[in-house]
């Protein structure tokens, strides 16, 4: 009886004969030959079809199947060591099972808000095929990564009375007569979990209601949350950049073919495993940019270009420290010997990718917080259950986020952040 397979377990079964269910990405002819290209979810290689082999049935089939189409293909797996694959099939039979015309995303290029415009079908392409696997990877990754070092997966609210950083960029609803809002972090409910369970992790989706059309910015994405009670800022540092250089060791392990297709260099992604990064203060960041031309003054929050200029400088990912408190939020612990600015920490990724990391300590002062929650103009009676939290046993903790989306750009070092959206949605497309 023959074998079942797919596609990626290919390099087990050379010489054997096998079936596969596919899809036709592209074909061409030769007269004599048929080179079929085909995908089955797990990869992508090329079927080869010899007229003199098979019934003038199944070759004028084969020469008549249109882009899409799924079929079942029989033959023999060989190794072809002219492919980043490595290996095709030499086809026997040829089963049609759904057949497909006018295949709107052809061979040719198309732009990207067409891509957008059909993110349904574009998920069957090369490109966002190898991103969405990478993407797999790094979120396997992290949770072995943080698994390991014993913490606790916990699931925040997506709809939110509070906000961690104002409200002015959150989609609002109503909540049976409340204000509610769709989450933009899950930050505030991790810091609970941290003082029940100690080291904490969220996952999910979070939103921001902006109306920017620059590549770094999307209205939905995924952010992934750790929370660490009895842990001070150098120590969450650590485990930030030991993080995001795990990250990078698995998807070079465990994605070779996926990165080949999008020509990533590999040698370049290594440099990315070692550690520990850089350290600059923004003080520090502030100075490098005047020096070098940057009118800026002290008090900026960074956009693309300073963010660019400043990783620039550095061949791995740069933590830039101690951001002025004045455009940070409410929540971070202020300085101990400084009023003007607070104990955080953003990583920069190389390459112009800019931030993909923001943490800080936490303030545990409930006095302290309150004050900070009314200057930002935030109602304390939505925030106190987060201030309980420095009333009844607060001690030292510190935590981050990293932006999904973000930090697949920068590790697939594609240009587009929208190619590495999960699933097509209405809220991703509104502003391409």
């Amino acid at each position: 009886m023959v074998q079942q397979i797919n596609i990626i377990d290919a390099k087990d079964h050379i010489d054997e004969e096998v079936k596969i269910g596919v899809w036709l990405t592209d074909k061409r002819s030769s007269g004599k030959i048929a080179f079929l290209q085909l995908r089955d979810g797990t990869a992508f290689f090329q079927g080869v079809l010899v007229k003199s082999a098979v019934s003038e049935e199944i070759f004028q089939l084969a020469k008549q199947l249109h882009q899409e189409s799924s079929m079942w293909v029989y033959g023999t797996i060989h190794q072809d060591t002219r492919s980043k694959f490595g290996y095709e099939i030499e086809l026997s039979n040829i089963e049609l099972v759904g057949e497909s015309e006018g295949y709107p995303i052809t061979p040719k290029e198309h732009g990207i808000d067409f891509l957008l415009d059909h993110r349904h079908l574009w998920l069957r392409s090369r490109r966002p095929f190898a991103i969405m696997k990478i993407r797999n990877e790094v979120i396997r990754a992290s949770y072995e990564f943080f698994n390991a070092r014993g913490f606790i997966k916990m699931d925040s609210p997506i709809l939110t009375g509070s906000a961690p950083e104002g409200t002015t960029e959150l989609f609002h609803t109503e909540y049976f007569g409340r204000d509610a809002y769709l989450s933009q972090s899950g930050q505030l409910y991790a810091e609970a979990g941290a003082l029940a369970f100690d080291k904490v992790f969220t996952f999910g989706p979070t939103f921001r209601a902006e109306e920017s059309k620059t590549r770094r910015h999307l209205i939905e994405f995924w952010m992934l949350e750790p929370e660490m009670a009895f842990m001070h800022q150098e120590e969450s540092l650590k485990i930030q950049e030991e993080y995001v250089a795990f990250l990078v060791q698995n998807v070079l392990d465990h994605c070779d073919y996926e990165l080949d297709l999008l020509e990533r260099d590999k040698e370049v992604l290594k440099r990315y495993t070692k550690l520990p990064y850089q350290r600059i203060s923004y003080d520090d960041a502030i100075t490098m940019l005047q020096k070098n031309g940057f009118k800026v003054d002290w008090g900026i929050d960074f956009g693309s270009p300073e963010e660019t200029f400043l990783a620039d400088q550095f061949e791995q990912p740069v933590f830039v420290l101690n951001y002025p408190k004045k455009i940070k939020p409410f929540y971070m612990k202020p300085h101990p010997t400084r009023e003007d600015v607070v104990i955080c920490a953003d990583l920069l990724a190389p390459e112009g990718y800019g931030e993909i990391i923001g943490g800080s300590e936490r303030a545990t002062d409930y006095n302290y917080l309150l004050e900070q929650i009314k200057q930002a103009g935030l109602d304390p009676k939505e925030y106190s259950w987060y201030l309980d939290l420095r009333e009844y046993g607060s001690v030292p903790h510190s935590g981050f986020g990293l932006g999904l989306e973000r930090a697949l750009t920068w590790i697939c070092g594609v240009d587009h952040v929208r190619e590495t959206i999960p699933f097509p949605r209405l809220l991703n497309r509104i502003y391409p």
